[in-house]
């Protein structure tokens, strides 16, 4: 083997291992076709949102937001909870202000190393680490102490980022809000999710 046919070689095998390489939430060059992404778009009365959704890092938590989504479940419900400078929360109330049945809870992916930072979408829970079901927030700032820590701070699993929509983020973000019974941060005037559409 002449030299000229050894470098094509080796230059070969190194283009088709970066073309398998894993997809990570700050590999923005890599193509969908190589990555393991799933698009969803957030539809509301203010405009879409869309994320690239991240199952390779938290496959539980993709799967459970696409079941919610594909059954048609989001339609209609709203954006319950709204601090600027925090996040805006949804995914659990219809417009009259009652909440969903969901599924049962899933389990917290918040040590899947990706960071609560602005425009990134996080799955709610209570104060039981696996606790969350069909409520997400998006945050709005970087919010890293929202992070896996350890076992007895688990955090809030964050599984996709925000790839369009900020604008839309940052009017949700503003709304005028009043207290809503035992709800703080209620919006005045209801922020709907008008449908949650998912593309693999």
């Amino acid at each position: 083997m002449d030299f000229k046919n050894a470098i094509f070689i080796i230059v070969a095998s190194i283009v088709f291992l970066i073309s398998f390489a894993g997809c990570t939430e700050s590999d923005s060059t890599t193509s969908n076709e190589t990555c393991e992404i799933v698009y969803a778009t957030i539809q509301t009365n203010y405009g879409n949102m869309t994320f690239e959704l991240y199952p390779d890092k938290a496959p539980i938590t993709v799967e459970n937001f696409k079941k919610y989504a594909e059954s048609g479940f989001y339609e209609e419900t709203i954006f319950h909870r709204v601090i600027s400078d925090f996040m805006v929360q949804g995914g659990g109330f219809n417009i009259d202000g009652t909440k969903k049945e969901t599924l049962d809870p899933i389990k917290n992916e918040a040590d899947n190393g990706l960071s609560n930072k602005r425009g990134t979408i996080a799955m709610a829970r209570t104060t039981i680490v696996d606790s969350a079901t069909s409520q997400f927030f998006i945050n709005t700032v970087d919010n890293s102490y929202l992070d896996y820590q350890d076992d007895s701070n688990y955090g809030y699993a964050v599984f996709g980022k925000m790839i369009d929509g900020f604008d839309v983020l940052d009017e949700i973000e503003n709304v005028a809000t009043a207290n809503n019974g035992q709800y703080q941060n209620w919006p005045v005037e209801n922020v709907i999710i008008e449908k949650v559409t998912i593309e693999e």
